[in-house]
Formats: C-alpha cells, structure tokens, sequence
C-alpha cells in the first residue's frame, strides 16, 4: 500500500532562543513557521526558554564515560526533532556569539553521543545527516559594523559550516538582521520578515524538489 502524500511533507525544526517571549526573534520565528506552513509543510518550534531548557551538559551524557546515558529532557527533544528536513536555528548574537542556552542546545541535543573522532572524519551517525541547517540571527549593532570586525564571517565558520559538517549536514543557509532594538520602527519589522518568508518559501521549494527527486529514484 502507498504511502499517504502527508507522510512525504517535508519537516522544519525552528529552535528559537531568546528571553523576551514579543522578542523580534519570536516575529522571525513565526513568520517562518507561517512561510512554511503556506508552502504545504510542516514546523515545530521548540523556544528553548519557554521550555526552561537546561543548557549544562552532563558528564553522563559524555560518550566514554562510565554509565552514559541521555538525559529525558535529552531523549525528549531529540523526539521533537526527529525526522526533520531543516533544522532552523533562530537567536541574537550577544558578544559575539550565540546565547549559552543556544549552545548548550548543540552541546547536549545536536551532539548527542557524538565523539570528537566522529566529528574530525565526518562519521556521526546523527539524525541531522543528510538534513540542511539555517541560522536566523539578529544584533544590536549594525550589520556593516559586524562585518568590519569579521563578526558575522566568524560565526558563519564556527556556528554554520563546522555544525554542518559536524553533523553530517547537507546544506546551510544563513540569513540577518541588524540594529534590531527596543523600539523599532513598524515598517523595519515588515521588511525584515518580508526576507525571512522569501527566504523560507526558497527553502521549502528546494526541500521540496530534493525529496521529490529522491522519491523518483
């Protein structure tokens, strides 16, 4: 018996990672979920402070250690997430670098049971093989003054590329929005999600065109 068309919809994992629930973060968040949503597929959003997320990884948790295991709030978001086709990271850059519950997020569920020997030859047999990674990032400052100080570039590196090929990931976009702050102006906000929901009808097309490829071979 075939399968049921809704059983080929592609999935987008949002996890969202900022401390003010009307944050411009949580708007991105939506606007994607509602971009994606309109293309006929399916998103989840795990908002990782909403959830109380714990971002301390577990010495139990370490691969080699004596009695390893995941832990449930572990076990429980790699369920979440599980049979993704897109994996969305969406948070502010602070200092330069992403929010510590956001790290810990890769820490203890992205890298769940991944070794540093799986990770140098490219072996980790994780759930995000094969999958495609998007960073949505937002700051403060300006983007042409993030760029003067290889800010963006950097993160891009280490927080795009390296998960990507950490993980086994087959892609990786990336997309962001500076001078966001208290107060923006209504028309700013419109523009910016403007460019996320062109951004994730682009990525929903090609989601949707890879699957459909693979179907047909």
């Amino acid at each position: 018996m075939s399968k049921p068309l809704a059983y080929f919809r592609p999935r987008h994992a949002v996890i969202l990672a900022h401390p003010n629930p009307a944050s411009f973060n949580g708007l991105v968040a939506d606007a994607y979920c509602d971009a994606v949503h309109a293309c006929g597929q399916e998103a989840i959003v795990r908002d990782l402070y909403a959830l109380g997320f714990d971002p301390l990884l577990k010495n139990s948790e370490r691969p080699g250690m004596t009695g390893f295991h995941l832990s449930a709030d572990v076990e429980a978001e790699l369920d979440a997430i599980r049979g993704c086709d897109v994996l969305v990271l969406i948070y502010p850059i602070w200092f330069g670098m992403p929010p510590a519950i956001m790290k810990g997020y890769v820490d203890r569920v992205l890298g769940a049971g991944v070794t540093p020997a799986q990770v140098q030859h490219r072996t980790a047999d994780t759930l995000l093989r094969g999958k495609s990674l998007v960073s949505i990032t937002s700051s403060g400052a300006s983007k042409a003054w993030l760029n003067e100080q290889d800010q963006i570039d950097s993160l891009r590196d280490v927080f795009g590329r390296y998960l990507r090929h950490a993980f086994g990931m087959k892609a990786y976009d990336d997309l962001h929005f500076g001078e966001t702050v208290e107060g923006l102006d209504q028309d700013y906000v419109d523009a910016n999600l403007a460019q996320v929901d062109d951004r994730a009808r682009s990525i929903c097309a090609a989601v949707a065109a890879d699957n459909a490829a693979r179907r047909m071979n």
